[in-house]
C-alpha cells in the first residue's frame, strides 16, 4: 500500500491548498487526472463547499478520489462507488462525530468575522490538518487494503 499519500496531502495543506485540493491532488494522478486539473477540479470544495461550512472539504476530495477509482460510466452499476464511498462517510463520521465542516471545526466560515475567528482559533493549523490526514488515510485504507 502505497505509504506517502498522507503526508503529501498534509503537506499541501500546509503549503495554502484546501483541504478538498490537498485530498483530491494526492490521488488523482495515479488515477488518471492531472495535479494540475486535480487541484482545479477541488478547488470550490473547501470549506465545506466554499466556505459554506457543510460536507467538509477533505471528505470532499476523498469522495472524489475513489469515484475515480470506482466510478462507472454507464448508470447501471454504481454499487462499488457507493459501497466505497459510504465507508468512507460512516467511518469519518465515527471518528469525528459529523460531516459537516462546521461542526467539526466549530466555527461557519461564510462571512468574513466567522472566517476571522476560525483563523484566530487556530482550528485552521490543528484541526483540519488532522481531518486531511484521516481522510487521505481512510480512503488509502478502501482503495489499497479492501480491494
Amino acid at each position: 500500500m502505497p505509504n506517502n499519500k498522507t503526508e503529501n496531502a498534509a503537506t499541501h495543506f500546509e503549503k495554502g491548498f484546501s483541504c478538498s485540493q490537498s485530498v483530491f491532488s494526492s490521488f488523482a494522478p495515479e488515477l488518471g487526472i492531472s495535479k494540475d486539473a486535480s487541484l482545479k477540479v477541488a478547488s470550490a470544495f473547501g470549506g465545506g463547499m466554499v466556505r459554506q461550512g457543510e460536507v467538509c472539504g477533505a471528505v470532499t476530495g476523498a469522495l472524489m478520489s475513489l469515484g475515480l477509482k470506482y466510478g462507472t460510466e454507464t448508470p447501471d452499476d454504481e454499487d462499488a462507488v457507493r459501497q466505497a464511498s459510504q465507508k468512507l462517510m460512516q467511518r469519518f463520521k465515527e471518528e469525528n462525530g459529523s460531516l459537516l465542516c462546521r461542526d467539526l471545526l466549530g466555527h461557519k466560515l461564510n462571512t468574513p468575522e466567522e472566517l476571522e475567528n476560525a483563523r484566530e482559533s487556530g482550528v485552521f493549523n490543528t484541526k483540519c490538518p488532522q481531518l486531511v490526514r484521516m481522510a487521505t488515510q481512510l480512503t488509502e485504507e478502501i482503495m489499497y487494503s479492501e480491494k
